[in-house]
């Protein structure tokens, strides 16, 4: 799953207020356990960490 930051805010929101159930995706998650929502965090910031940034080149051409 292509997870977003909007997903890791959400999650790392919803561990901060001890609830375990959260959207992610547009879907409603439930977590058993705290670390199940811990493990899912990690996974998700390292995709999105791997994701490579985006970018706009600019070219400037010279006519001599």
């Amino acid at each position: 799953m292509a997870w977003t930051q909007a997903d890791i805010d959400r999650l790392k929101k919803a561990m901060a207020s001890g609830v375990k159930q959260t959207m992610e995706g547009g879907r409603m998650v439930t977590f058993d356990t705290f670390e199940a929502m811990q493990n899912r965090l990690a996974m998700m910031e390292a995709e999105v960490s791997r994701r490579p940034a985006s970018f706009s080149r600019k070219a400037r051409y010279v006519s001599e």
